[in-house]
């Protein structure tokens, strides 16, 4: 029978397995969600299954230049503890060889992929979960194979950061150049890399209320059209200057704006280096966290 893609989607829920095992599951189950499970189950990946639910936010960011690929990529654990551990940490830095051996389209294809011991990223990840004890899921990643690339990972794996450029020097002398802007896009996290890529409808809703903070106040609303023209310009840039990565002042220099230092630094380094693009990862971003209430907690072991 045929197995449709919401049917893979409610095991994978479920169970916490990836989308190949589970449509493999179903398809040998005949399509019964109950025997899938068993036969998740029968393959070893109890464990798995039963952790597959429970909320995994932490863990790591991590963003590194593998035969000259750059790769970032999340995986996740439960506890931040669980983000320092040894064989985790090796995990992570696994997952992003595989990428790089491999250069999957998207996370499903990833998962399916050698991992290079002669299991899938899929079966290494619910290895992981045996040995370690707590969900552990791989939830994003992106490469870049053109270029030079600059990684950067803060505070241990908080933020994974990659930069890429397109340059005449040396991986070696962008390297430097490279984590510095890798780094103020960790500490700024910019929403444009350029003001080229502010769209219409982000700069007419922000002229729209810089017109009406203007419109409320009495000492402004008297100004002429013209005036206030001129207002809303001077304010857009600074907004580019807030939000945009190559117009915002840099942290090293706030003298230069990251524009600047980037062709400053590459004159002294005897070349050019034009930013492309860049990728940010933050751990845990975007998943909600489960509140534990330690109060609650005791008070049921206490009764």
């Amino acid at each position: 029978m045929a197995i449709t893609a919401k049917e893979v989607q409610a095991l994978r829920e479920k169970t916490g397995v990836g989308m190949m095992e589970c449509k493999k599951a179903l398809v040998e189950s005949n399509g019964d969600m109950d025997k899938a499970v068993e036969f998740l189950r029968e393959k070893g990946l109890a464990a798995s299954i039963k952790k597959g639910g429970r909320i995994a936010a932490e863990g790591a960011a991590y963003a590194t230049v593998i035969d000259g690929v750059g790769v970032v990529v999340e995986v996740n654990a439960e506890t931040d503890f669980v983000g320092k551990n040894e064989k985790f940490v090796e995990f992570v830095h696994g997952v992003a060889a595989a990428v790089v051996a491999n250069k999957p389209a998207d996370l499903d294809t990833l998962m399916a992929a050698p991992y290079g011991n002669g299991r899938t990223v899929q079966e290494e990840q619910q290895e992981m979960v045996l040995v370690i004890g707590e969900n552990i899921k791989v939830r994003r990643f992106f490469f870049f194979t053109e270029g030079v690339s600059a990684p950067y990972v803060h505070a241990g794996g908080k933020i994974g950061v990659l930069v890429n450029f397109d340059t005449d020097l040396s991986a070696d002398k962008v390297e430097a150049i490279g984590k510095d802007v890798a780094m103020q896009i960790a500490a700024m996290n910019p929403r444009f890399w350029d003001k080229s890529q502010v769209d219409d409808a982000t700069l007419e809703e922000e002229k729209k209320i810089m017109l009406v903070q203007m419109a409320n106040d009495p000492k402004m609303a008297a100004k002429p059209d013209k005036v206030k023209e001129g207002i809303v310009t001077g304010k857009l840039r600074k907004f580019y200057e807030e939000n945009c990565l190559l117009q915002q002042a840099f942290v090293k220099d706030g003298s230069m704006s990251v524009e600047a230092y980037i062709a400053s630094a590459a004159k002294a380094a005897g070349g050019s280096l034009t930013f492309k693009s860049a990728v940010r990862f933050e751990k845990g971003e975007g998943i909600e966290k489960k509140q534990e209430n330690f109060a609650e907690e005791i008070a049921k072991l206490q009764k």
